[in-house]
């Protein structure tokens, strides 16, 4: 089976590239929700988040403080490189357990900082989703209801997106005149006769 990974900037449209393979019958790991998800189960990530950021990370009904984070954390960027220190590593983890109960041909691992966090080395295969920026803005404004001064600051903390792009093996542009599905449908085409390839060389 192949690892492949699904990255790109805020705005980009990774997501929506990334329910179209699971209408394929790809199975997707969708990180970011499943970080989410683990910051609130994960006994042992619950402390780690708590000892680093306080208790007031978690409300007093036990649920993520997600706003109180926000304003601690993504403001920051020495807090946020250590929020995602404790987070990331949990959700590679996580991941790659996951990855391995699957049966399909190849999976796909749906991921913003995929570079930033140093799983592509867990992975045979990147995909980037591209997008203009004046795009991004324009989507992430409509989407997140924020100003584009917002949505610029959001974006112009990520990798610099041409840089993402070059560490890809290939790339989706979607930016609203670039036919999206054909796209797709070649590179699922191209990952099946990859997947192909690896089986015939180890019979």
């Amino acid at each position: 089976m192949l690892k492949v990974g699904l990255t790109g900037g805020i705005g980009s449209g990774k997501t929506t590239v990334a329910k179209v393979f699971e209408t394929l019958g790809v199975p997707v790991y969708y990180a970011d929700d499943m970080a989410k998800r683990l910051m609130q189960e994960d006994a042992t990530l619950r402390q780690k988040i708590m000892n680093a950021f306080g208790k007031e990370s978690y409300t007093i009904d036990g649920q993520l403080n997600r706003v109180y984070l926000s304003s601690v954390a993504f403001n920051h960027s020495k807090k946020i490189e250590q929020l995602n220190a404790i987070v990331h590593p949990v959700v590679i983890d996580h991941a790659a357990k996951w990855m391995l109960q699957q049966t399909s041909s190849y999976v796909i691992k749906e991921a913003a900082l995929i570079f930033e966090s140093g799983s592509q080395t867990r992975l045979d295969y990147v995909i980037g989703v591209y997008a203009p920026e004046t795009l991004r803005i324009q989507r992430v404004t409509q989407r997140d209801k924020i100003e584009k001064e917002k949505a610029l600051a959001r974006i112009n903390k990520q990798m610099e997106e041409e840089v993402k792009m070059k560490l890809c093996n290939n790339i989706i542009r979607n930016d609203d005149q670039t036919p999206l599905i054909s796209q797709i449908l070649n590179i699922h085409n191209q990952l099946l006769a990859k997947f192909s390839d690896n089986k015939e060389t180890l019979k």
